[in-house]
């Protein structure tokens, strides 16, 4: 009897043994969690603005909507442990469209010659176009962590660019005006930009430190033309 009872503790300790050991081993159905703590933030962007101008001509006005598509990739580098704190330096192209009463013709010469138009309500279109290659360079700070998405950001820099396309056009009942090459033109830009936000919606100002034209570009009333873009809009954000 005292044989039996020995034997059935022992299949009992077994049995215990066994469940324990069942217990600890690793799933292999669980996805372990890992958190990546090299994790970087944003870097690609998309931005929609609404163009203005400044610093312009005496009677110069815009009509008509001005706007900008702005997009690139921005390599984010953390500066600090937490990786809240970042340096972004990246490569973009900005597209942006300018509607004025700004008409850009030629003079009898055959030089570039600026003029206000005062009586519009016959013009079709009357508007100039710059495409330019961008360079951010950005501070960045964010409340993000490596498992959280939706977070605070206040992004600030300058941004460095090239105008590399102009086009500008006037088009009055079948008269058509269109010139591209402009030696009066500001070709390398700089610009001041901050993005504020948090998740998906950001708002960002992007402020050009210099005007579109130089100090050649004069209207025909002895004006200088000037011109200098402040574009506001909204910027999303993807990694």
């Amino acid at each position: 009897m005292c044989r039996y009872i020995y034997l059935l503790i022992l299949l009992l300790l077994g049995l215990s043994s066994g469940a324990q050991d069942t217990s600890d081993a690793p799933d292999d159905n669980v996805i372990p969690e890992v958190v990546d703590s090299l994790y970087r933030e944003d870097q690609f962007y998309l931005g929609l603005s609404f163009n203005l101008i400044n610093n312009e001509p005496q009677a110069f006005s815009q009509n008509g909507f001005s706007g900008g598509l702005h997009l690139g990739f921005i390599r984010d580098m953390p500066i600090n442990k937490r990786r809240n704190l970042a340096i972004g330096l990246g490569l973009g192209l900005s597209s942006n469209i300018f509607n004025s009463n700004l008409l850009i013709s030629d003079t009898d010469t055959g030089k570039n010659q600026f003029s206000i138009l005062e009586n519009r309500s016959s013009i079709n279109t009357n508007r100039f176009h710059t495409n330019l290659i961008e360079v951010p360079l950005e501070f960045r700070w964010r409340t993000s962590t490596a498992t959280r998405y939706d977070f605070w950001r206040i992004y600030g820099g300058i941004v460095f660019g090239y105008m590399y396309a102009f086009r500008s056009k006037f088009d009055d009942n079948g008269v058509a005006i269109i010139k591209r090459n402009l030696e009066e033109l500001n070709r390398f830009r700089f610009a001041g930009s901050l993005s504020v936000g948090n998740g998906g919606f950001n708002a960002f100002i992007k402020y050009d430190l210099q005007t579109l034209f130089n100090k050649n570009a004069v209207t025909v009333s002895g004006d200088r033309v000037n011109l200098q873009p402040i574009k506001f809009g909204i910027m999303f954000y993807f990694l």
